[in-house]
């Protein structure tokens, strides 16, 4: 297969999306060959069958030069190549303005999209795709017969335990702090004081709830580090609320806006923590929940869709919803009870799970099957 990629950012040190090298790389392995024409291009090493183009956004372009630039970048790489398929990744304006001319070739779009927002480009997207393919049912906005639900792509082999998982007082198998991690209240490897850290990995967004899990922390003997920064272009008020919200509570010296990490720092702070939080509603089937159960974590959450990830355990790691604080509170307090061997237990369930159903190879392996048949595997 020679396949066309439209994708979002193509950069290793992206703190969001650098997992989408990782399913380049994979991709690659299946393909003949993979041009990706990406929004914004950074650092990357790649296999040799790939060629990666960008729209410009990394140069400071505006939008207008960009769709411009796009169209250009298109028009010369279906000149000088045949693609096979298309497949979009979180980006439907490129599938929409691409559209017309990938079909006026029959080259088939797949377009992967996992938000509940809804937008024009989004509706200009699907309309242009013949193919549709999301994380969970519940991930995609709009109903559609072409949707297929293919589960995330971790990589288990980097998001796992560390040889001795621990919680803060002990660091084994990590890698190094970073200054922002040294500075804090609680730094990688420094001396513990006995109570558990909490983690929570999301862009500060009122719509991953952070305000909750701050409020929850109450007079429980915990810690919480909030791993995650506020997205390029939007204004700094919410996390501004936030650390109000924190001084006011008087939590300053057990709760940190950490900022945007990289992946090996994620999983540091993984490793790390005795318990994860996720307050994410339904219609966000956020993979950073994926990963912290691929590392060992109990991880709490509010959107039911995990809810056949967590077994016998929904009752311990599932709230009613995401402005639930009592209910994220008791669970936080009866996981913290629990001895480090019952919540080993828990954590090596849960990774199981997503291993069996989100590793990376799975996750290729059904798309592959929709790139070239438009159906998922038997």
């Amino acid at each position: 297969m020679r396949l066309l990629l439209f994708n979002l950012a193509t950069d290793e040190t992206d703190p969001v999306l650098a997992f989408t090298c990782d399913w380049i790389r994979h991709l690659a392995q299946h393909c003949d060959s993979v041009d990706v024409l990406t929004m914004q291009r950074g650092g990357f090493q790649l296999p040799d069958n790939v060629r990666v183009f960008s729209a410009g956004r990394e140069r400071g372009w505006s939008r207008p030069r960009r769709a411009v630039n796009f169209t250009i970048q298109l028009l010369g790489l279906l000149a000088s190549r045949r693609y096979d398929a298309c497949f979009a990744h979180m980006i439907p304006l490129f599938a929409g303005l691409g559209g017309p001319w990938l079909r006026a070739r029959g080259i088939p779009i797949t377009l992967w999209y996992t938000h509940r927002q809804r937008s024009w480009q989004l509706w200009l997207g699907q309309a242009m795709s013949q193919r549709i393919v999301s994380a969970d049912e519940s991930s995609y906005p709009y109903p559609s017969d072409r949707l297929r639900v293919l589960g995330h792509g971790i990589d288990t082999g980097f998001f796992a335990p560390a040889s001795h998982p621990t919680t803060l007082p002990q660091n084994e198998g990590a890698t190094p702090p970073s200054a922002q991690q040294q500075r804090s209240p609680f730094p990688a490897g420094g001396a513990g004081d006995g109570e558990d850290l909490i983690v929570q990995v999301a862009r500060l967004s009122a719509i991953k709830h952070q305000a909750t899990t701050i409020q929850a922390l109450g007079e429980l003997p915990v810690r919480l580090a909030l791993i995650g920064g506020v997205q390029a272009g939007f204004p700094d008020s919410y996390r501004d609320g936030l650390q109000s919200l924190i001084d006011d509570l008087g939590l300053s010296a057990r709760c940190q806006l950490v900022g945007d990490q990289s992946r090996e720092e994620v999983r540091t702070w993984y490793r790390r923590a005795a318990i994860a939080v996720n307050m994410s509603p339904p219609g966000l089937f956020d993979k950073a929940v994926l990963e912290s159960m691929a590392c060992g974590v109990p991880t709490i959450v509010a959107n039911p869709a995990f809810a056949p990830l967590l077994g016998e355990h929904s009752d311990l790691l599932l709230t009613d919803s995401p402005e639930d604080v009592g209910g994220l509170q008791e669970r936080i307090a009866q996981i913290s009870r629990l001895s480090s061997q019952e919540r080993a237990a828990i954590g090596a369930a849960l990774r199981e799970n997503v291993v069996r159903q989100h590793s990376l190879p799975r996750l290729i392996e059904r798309l592959m099957s929709v790139l070239q048949t438009g159906e998922l595997p038997a």
